[in-house]
């Protein structure tokens, strides 16, 4: 059987963070998860008409938005609904996005009852004033109380996502945070810079931000910290003990399959056959997604597959091999060059036996070696 991931976005805050992009809606009144959870179900039957072969899911992510904001009844509806419609892989990843306030917290036992085995919990810093100036709503103290209750709950796999870069943020400060995540144990770290990304409030009103020299210099120290406490980085933003990688996110960056179900969610489809590589989008506002939930469906063309490829293997560590990039595209390794050779002479990457990795310098740059594939 062919595998994908599934991803269910769930669209729904408390309120709307100054430096979000993602498709998130503050919520005005009780989410209508009865609804949505119905509009969801239909919305993946839509999306399996549009498979050739008999497929298993292989990960599901529920992401947001907040999607601790729904009841643990109407996320295990959810779930039953999917195995109804395709088979699950044995044993898989089932992650579920939360917030560390006390409201979704106390559903962690809940949720780990229908079938939760891995909880991402956004604390994005153990620093109150930081909190404050990003616009959470939880406190320090409540964020290590969400680890607590998670570890109780029976979670033994949980991400911590951190954020650094932060306005007023000093280098003790940074070191402070990932220190405290550590000190948690979770499996997995997410660690992930500040962006002042375009149609957020502090794109519109930017906060002053520390300077990018010591903003790296900070992250450098960051890096070996987690590294001498026995987390492996394994992507750019992505650190985890004991090889507990987010098989989830693992597919996305090997550039795999995968659905994505709910209001403004994007999936990807080879239609296991390269010559015919879909992207998927759905409604962005969750009003106009409970009317209308049927996918947008565009072909990838040939000319963009390879960075669209390379965009997501990259980050890997562990970069990419001209065997996985034939099979995943339908294209000749040869259709990277110059711009392979160029890479590669400039030190920007390494070439080992039919593996291609981000060097040292290749991997704080990222953005540089992409546009040399982009004609």
């Amino acid at each position: 059987m062919k595998t994908l991931a599934l991803y269910i976005h769930i669209p729904w805050c408390i309120q709307k963070c100054p430096y979000c992009d993602f498709n998130s809606h503050a919520l005005k009144s009780e989410a209508p998860e009865k609804q949505y959870v119905d509009a969801l179900l239909d919305d993946l039957s839509q999306d399996l008409n549009l498979l050739g072969s008999p497929t298993i899911v292989s990960s599901i992510f529920i992401g947001g938005g907040t999607p601790s904001l729904f009841s643990a009844e109407a996320i295990d509806r959810l779930l039953s609904g999917i195995t109804q419609q395709i088979p699950l892989q044995e044993g898989l990843e089932i992650t579920l996005e939360a917030n560390p306030g006390t409201f979704e917290s106390l559903k962690f036992s809940e949720y780990r009852a229908i079938g939760i085995n891995r909880l991402s919990i956004g604390i994005q810093s153990f620093n109150n004033l930081h909190l404050k100036l990003l616009g959470r709503i939880h406190s320090a103290e409540e964020a290590l109380a969400a680890v607590e209750i998670a570890y109780l709950a029976g979670f033994e796999n949980i991400n911590l996502d951190l954020m650094f870069g932060l306005p007023e943020q000093t280098n003790e400060q940074m070191l402070a945070d990932v220190q405290s995540a550590i000190n948690l144990q979770p499996s997995h770290i997410s660690f992930y810079q500040l962006t002042l990304e375009p149609n957020t409030y502090f794109h519109k009103f930017p906060p002053q931000l520390p300077i990018d020299d010591l903003v790296f210099s900070g992250q450098i120290q960051c890096q070996k910290l987690l590294a001498e406490s026995g987390y492996l980085q394994y992507e750019i933003s992505a650190y985890a003990r004991n090889k507990a990688y987010c098989q989830h996110n693992l597919n996305y960056w090997r550039f795999g399959d995968y659905l994505g179900i709910g209001a403004g969610a994007h999936g990807k489809l080879s239609l296991f056959n390269t010559d015919n590589i879909i992207r998927t989008t759905k409604q962005k506002s969750p009003e106009h997604y409970l009317k209308n939930n049927k996918a947008i469906v565009n072909k990838i063309k040939s000319e963009v597959l390879p960075v669209e490829f390379l965009m997501n293997q990259l980050r890997l560590k562990a970069g990419f091999n001209s065997d996985h990039f034939q099979a995943s595209t339908g294209l000749e390794l040869a259709t990277l060059e110059p711009a392979l050779s160029v890479c590669v002479n400039e030190g920007l990457l390494v070439k080992r036996g039919n593996c291609y990795l981000c060097s040292e310098q290749g991997w704080n740059f990222l953005d540089v070696v992409l546009e040399k594939f982009i004609t």
